[in-house]
């Protein structure tokens, strides 16, 4: 069965995601060791970005499979204080085999606060798990 197939059913572009929060002390630059304030780290933006691309094709895949990022091309517009919502939004704009591209778009209470795209991939989650793990066993065994 092809990567993306369940049931008969192919990934197709269109499909959404969506996915909320409020800014936490957590998600700030100075937490997340990319800048010295209090406001949502553009790391913290990329997780939510991740997240809510796979979670939002994730029920579409062949049983075994999930996504893993590829490739990011983010822009982070506008600071966003701590205890704002965030609003995260995803749509699958392309199906190239394997390879998955999101548009991307994140928004606080004021208005944009990012957009860009996002690649995921499709694997299949043990072969990849296993092919990681013996990565780190080969690189032991070298030194």
């Amino acid at each position: 069965m092809p990567f993306g197939r369940t049931g008969g059913k192919m990934l197709t572009a269109g499909i959404t995601g969506h996915t909320e929060i409020t800014v936490a002390k957590d998600h700030t630059a100075i937490v997340r060791k990319s800048g010295t304030l209090e406001v949502f780290a553009t790391p913290a933006m990329i997780e939510l970005i991740e997240e809510t691309a796979w979670k939002s094709v994730a029920d579409e895949l062949e049983e075994g499979c999930a996504t893993v990022g590829t490739a990011l091309n983010i822009k982070h517009l506008s600071a966003t204080p701590v205890g704002m919502k965030v609003i995260c939004e995803t749509r699958l704009k392309e199906v190239d085999g394997r390879r998955l591209v999101f548009e991307v778009e994140v928004m606080d209470e004021a208005g944009k606060a990012g957009e860009g795209i996002h690649e995921r991939f499709i694997i299949q989650s043990e072969k990849f798990q296993k092919k990681a793990d013996d990565k780190f066993q080969l690189s032991s065994l070298a030194q």
